[in-house]
């Protein structure tokens, strides 16, 4: 068993010590995510990488469920604890913002390192929940990737799943939610 393993166990167990061990075994992976998720934002952005690995971190140790039984599913939690920052962080600052045209999102367009404004997150996040409804698994790729920032090799290590079965998914799912948002927004 792995020392990853061992500390996720002692988390799950409530171990006091244990959430300070597992902090700097997984600090530079969670921020190589949050560093690609949030690449090329544009200059200024309020939300930094290492601010979305702080908070993320927060979420996953606070209050709530810890039990994660391998190192994929910790960091598959830690990709859905972005990607509710990020949405929160995206409508706050929608909020503030008056008028303007509505933004349709090109998911054929985009990629791990794209720039993605707040009203993309917000569109491909509604249309993601419709998705989780509709196919949980893809659901599960478009989150790692989108808002985790996983690369295809991550996805399928994290999921059990081979590469090509992860490119086809991303493939498919982008087509799925690409015709969601055109229908409706």
């Amino acid at each position: 068993m792995s020392n990853f393993t061992q500390v996720l166990e002692s988390v799950g167990r409530g171990e006091s010590k244990a959430t300070e061990e597992l902090f700097p075994l997984v600090y530079e992976e969670l921020r190589r995510m949050a560093a690609a998720r949030m690449a090329n934002e544009a200059a200024g952005h309020t939300l930094q990488p290492t601010a979305l690995v702080h908070e993320a971190w927060l979420q996953l140790v606070g209050e709530g469920e810890k039990m994660w039984q391998n190192r994929g599913l910790f960091f598959g939690a830690a990709a859905e604890a972005m990607r509710r920052i990020l949405i929160t962080n995206a409508r706050r600052k929608s909020a503030l913002k008056r008028g303007g045209d509505p933004v349709r999102v090109d998911l054929e367009a985009v990629e791990i390192s794209a720039t993605t404004p707040d009203e993309q997150i917000l569109l491909v996040d509604e249309a993601l929940h419709w998705l989780e409804t509709e196919d949980p698994d893809l659901a599960r790729t478009v989150l790692l990737k989108f808002f985790g920032g996983l690369t295809n090799e991550e996805v399928a290590d994290t999921r059990g799943v081979s590469v090509p079965t992860v490119k086809r998914q991303w493939a498919y799912a982008k087509a799925k939610l690409f015709r969601w948002i055109s229908e409706h927004h």
